[in-house]
């Protein structure tokens, strides 16, 4: 009686053990799918990130495209797709020009953009920026240069129509535009926009940047404007802005200065 007291306490041992051990795969399994899970959430979230780069350039022999985000820098050739976290450029003291400099395990890149009218032989269009791009693997002795032209994508969030607010720190009011207050409407695509600058007609060009906007080659009609009209002060503040902010509805225009024009967004 007690061999077989003593075996059956053995066996109930080890169906303890085994329940145990078993447990430990389940919570090692299930702690596994939950990071595969974030690592899943993780790759969405990167992919969704490069959905929007800021400026865009390509090149021929060999065909080549470059894409700059806010966090990332992909360049990719037949050959080679190579994605590097983003850095600020240095800056040239007396012209537009930018240059990148990355290394990885595996190459070294250095990136030039200069502000000048490119004729794309790919597309067969003028873009706004010269783009040469010197590529070298680790192993290799020599960069390879390759040629092309590129530009700015323009903030599609700018793209609707816009009314003043505010000027100069100060809440707009009727006795400061006598018929209606100044209303823009911006055109993305084009980098261009029109309106109403509280007496005349208007039309221009947008420059636009990372972190940059300017309002340029401003045309108003000539109609004869009431002295109190604040159009003159306006049209000096769009004229001055360099950078810009959109939030809540609101587009922000400022210079080093401080808030020049404050924009609300008609819906």
């Amino acid at each position: 009686m007690k061999s077989l007291i003593q075996v059956m306490k053995i066996h109930f041992t080890y169906i303890l053990l085994l329940c145990a051990m078993l447990s430990c795969k389940h919570k090692v399994a299930s702690k596994k799918e939950k990071d595969i899970a974030e690592t899943s959430k993780t790759t969405v979230k990167m992919r969704s990130n490069e959905q929007t780069p800021y400026f865009v350039a390509s090149g021929t022999e060999p065909n080549w495209n470059l894409e700059i985000f806010s966090d990332l820098v992909v360049f990719k050739t037949p050959k080679d797709s190579i994605k590097l976290p983003h850095s600020e450029p240095v800056l040239a003291m007396d012209a537009n020009v930018k240059l990148y400099k990355f290394s990885t395990e595996a190459h070294q890149i250095n990136i030039q953009i200069v502000q000048k009218q490119c004729n794309n032989k790919m597309s067969e269009k003028e873009r706004p920026y010269a783009v040469s791009v010197d590529l070298k693997k680790t192993t290799g002795r020599e960069f390879k240069s390759m040629e092309g032209c590129g530009q700015y994508m323009t903030d599609y969030r700018l793209h609707d129509i816009w009314v003043l607010e505010s000027l100069n720190g100060e809440k707009m009011t009727k006795a400061d535009f006598i018929k209606e207050f100044p209303t823009i409407e911006i055109n993305s695509s084009e980098n261009s926009f029109m309106g109403f600058a509280g007496c005349n007609r208007i039309h221009g060009n947008l420059f636009f940047e990372k972190d940059l906007l300017r309002f340029t080659n401003i045309i108003t009609t000539e109609m004869l404007c009431q002295p109190k009209n604040k159009e003159p002060e306006f049209l000096k503040a769009l004229k001055n802005s360099v950078s810009y902010s959109i939030e809540n509805n609101r587009l922000t225009l400022s210079n080093a200065s401080g808030i020049l024009i404050v924009f609300k967004k008609i819906d």
